[in-house]
């Protein structure tokens, strides 16, 4: 148990899988915090002839990904993890590289925001799938997050999509 794991965790479970279970979220908090920071990069740096439209759709991307950081670090700290907000340890942690546009249009902001969700929703499925067996609330909550997370998802490749369904 690390130091910084509480001597308790949810009833029901034992410390040590209720610690295991915390600690995998301690990276999907830090996807999450970093996946707000983006796309408010990408909020302020849109320009092009879709600016308003964009700017404006990623507004309620950004306050429901806050929420999923909150609710996130709040399970871990139910779990008896101590969650790890602070932006050193995220670029310490982190397995992703870095958002690679700055002032861009629309679609090219798009495009990139696409390829950084299915990161994202592919790591929450991976964590899904280990904690599914251990902690269904965990895995509830993750479940939640996913879906929404997809949801956004379609909302940014409807932009790129072609009339065939195909994303350009």
């Amino acid at each position: 148990m690390s130091a910084q794991n509480s001597e308790y965790t949810v009833p029901g479970l034992t410390n040590e899988a209720g610690h295991q279970v915390g600690e995998t979220l301690q990276l999907r908090l830090h996807a999450i915090n970093d996946l707000h920071l983006t796309l408010k990069h990408a909020h302020w740096n849109v320009v092009g002839p879709n600016f308003i439209g964009i700017h404006e759709m990623l507004d309620p991307q950004v306050e429901l990904a806050r929420g999923f950081a909150d609710d996130l670090a709040e399970r871990m700290a139910a779990l008896g993890v101590s969650p790890n907000g602070l932006p050193g340890d995220l670029v310490k942690k982190r397995t992703w590289e870095d958002y690679p546009v700055d002032r861009a249009t629309g679609i090219e902001h798009i495009r990139a925001l696409n390829e950084v969700y299915i990161g994202i929703i592919e790591d929450h499925r991976a964590a899904i799938a280990k904690i599914g067996d251990v902690d269904p609330v965990t895995e509830d909550l993750l479940i939640g997050q996913t879906a929404e997370l997809e949801k956004f998802q379609w909302f940014l490749r409807a932009h790129l999509e072609d009339g065939e369904g195909n994303v350009k």
